[in-house]
């Protein structure tokens, strides 16, 4: 099973995001607080779970957590800043939304920005450790992996109604051969991130300027 905590006698909000190589869509980032001591031996990465397992652990985590909250960053805001801080900005955006304040912050990866909320008209430094391959580590980062990968999907199922030539409903805006081929024949939509290489030939192949 994976640890409950990394910090000692602390609140703790564990934080992961999800569609980070995408070509498309938003990214999304969740951060979770669980009880202490919490248990639960099916946790894990998301990308180790099935479809199936992942809903059903969602509805766990969100009856289970202290509090939970997911943050989106829009394509255009990738295009503007870059995925890197549209990762991170995602996971703050998830952490301004907590109805409990963290008292420490556990993040998967190996990048992140301190976070600092405001609280009675002055920032709070807040402690964070970033923590690669978190997800297979620690329950709280398993959970948000989780939380942003399962909302993530609904939202690229959704744009999949929208846009059926680019196969989201099973990419999910990933760089596959197929939504890669549909770009070259549709071109692209409003969702797609004009800042990368979006048929995988080294450029960009697009006149983004209209």
């Amino acid at each position: 099973m994976l640890a409950s905590h990394y910090y000692e006698g602390k609140i703790e909000a564990g934080c992961d995001e999800a569609g980070r190589g995408c070509l498309a869509g938003s990214v999304y980032a969740a951060a979770v607080i669980l009880p202490d001591g919490y248990e639960n031996p099916l946790l894990n990465d998301s990308k180790q779970l099935t479809e199936k397992r992942r809903y059903e652990l969602r509805e766990q985590i969100e009856r289970d957590a202290v509090a939970w909250a997911v943050g989106i960053v829009t394509p255009e805001e990738i295009d503007r800043i870059n995925i890197l801080n549209a990762s991170i900005l995602a996971m703050h955006r998830a952490l301004d939304q907590l109805t409990v304040r963290p008292e420490a912050i556990i993040v998967d990866g190996n990048r992140f920005k301190p976070y600092r909320p405001v609280v009675d008209g002055s920032s709070v430094d807040i402690p964070h450790t970033t923590i690669v391959k978190g997800d297979g580590k620690f329950m709280a980062i398993a959970a948000a992996s989780i939380l942003a990968k399962t909302y993530r999907d609904d939202y690229m199922n959704e744009l999949a109604e929208q846009y059926p030539q680019y196969d989201w409903r099973s990419n999910k805006g990933y760089p596959t051969k197929k939504h890669r081929e549909a770009i070259k024949a549709y071109g692209i939509t409003p969702f797609h991130r004009k800042s990368y290489n979006l048929l995988g030939d080294g450029q960009l192949s697009f006149d983004f300027e209209d």
